[in-house]
């Protein structure tokens, strides 16, 4: 089994597929796309693919380590950048075939009109240790 992290990006879908904003959703379409991502972990828990996920507000800082003595430094809120996270979903698999199966499964969750949103997800593989040389 192999880990993998789905990120969930505010930038959306590729147009013409179905580019309409969440912010633009009515509420029952918002509902919609939830139902669509409790369903799906849902299902995943059943099968034993599912480890977490949780869905992010748009509001957040970077910090970073300013030296000995000094404060962290901060900058932000980035709520005007393209590349603000949704949310996230850690599956465990048996492949990186089935990762991206799934992940193409979650990126038809529906948007405006009930339509699939066809989202780009990234899809990243947890670091796993290297292989130790014994003598």
């Amino acid at each position: 089994m192999a880990k993998y992290l789905l990120l969930k990006h505010y930038r959306g879908a590729p147009a013409p597929a179905n580019d309409v904003p969440m912010d633009q959703w009515t509420p029952e379409e918002i509902s919609a796309h939830m139902q669509y991502m409790n369903d799906f972990a849902a299902r995943l828990e059943k099968t034993g693919e599912f480890v977490d996920g949780q869905a992010l507000a748009p509001e957040g800082a970077w910090v970073r380590y300013d030296g000995e003595g000094r404060p962290p430094v901060t900058d932000g809120p980035f709520a005007e950048t393209k590349d603000l996270i949704a949310g996230w979903m850690i599956i465990d698999v048996d492949s990186y075939e089935r990762a991206v199966e799934l992940a193409g499964e979650l990126s038809a969750a529906p948007g405006a009109g009930g339509k699939p949103i066809h989202e780009w997800l990234e899809l990243r593989p947890f670091l796993t240790a290297p292989p130790t040389i014994t003598e």
